[in-house]
């Protein structure tokens, strides 16, 4: 009698616990967001003229550069993506709010032929600027006139 009650005591006990649920697999990664067909994943650059500046999205910081110092860095969260819209919203280790948004509607920079598919505005404690932008590729690789766009590379 006793192997009898210990297999009951087993199954009692195994019908009190709770079923284990299937395991899910992992939620597949959210895709890059792209924004004028600029992947925001990659690095970005906002520029301006009147005065000069620039500001470097590389993925993990914005930052800020002009002729004039100091250069400033804050860390880059990732972009509110709103329809045609994304905006970046940080602060500078010396406490200066910088927020980048993006729009995705053609740009010149009124200085050269040049244009690019997205307009910048950035905001930098109390000075607002406006400019265009591009991932940094399409401008380093742009000329001096025509649309500023990433060209495609050749398959290896």
């Amino acid at each position: 009698m006793r192997p009898a009650l210990a297999a009951l005591a087993v199954l009692a006990v195994a019908a009190c616990s709770p079923a284990e649920e299937p395991t899910r697999p992992p939620a597949p990664p959210e895709p890059a967001p792209v924004l004028g067909g600029v992947d925001l994943a990659r690095p970005v650059r906002a520029l301006g003229t009147e005065p000069f500046w620039s500001v470097e999205l590389t993925g993990t910081e914005m930052v800020y550069s002009a002729p004039e110092p100091p250069e400033l860095r804050a860390p880059q969260p990732r972009p509110l993506v709103q329809g045609t819209t994304a905006t970046w919203e940080s602060e500078t280790a010396d406490g200066a709010a910088l927020r980048v948004t993006l729009i995705a509607t053609e740009c010149s920079d009124g200085m050269s032929d040049r244009t690019y598919p997205l307009t910048a505005m950035v905001k930098i404690g109390d000075r607002e600027l406006t400019g265009c932008a591009a991932s940094s590729a399409a401008v380093m690789a742009g000329g001096e006139s025509g649309p500023v766009v990433e060209t495609a590379q050749p398959a290896a």
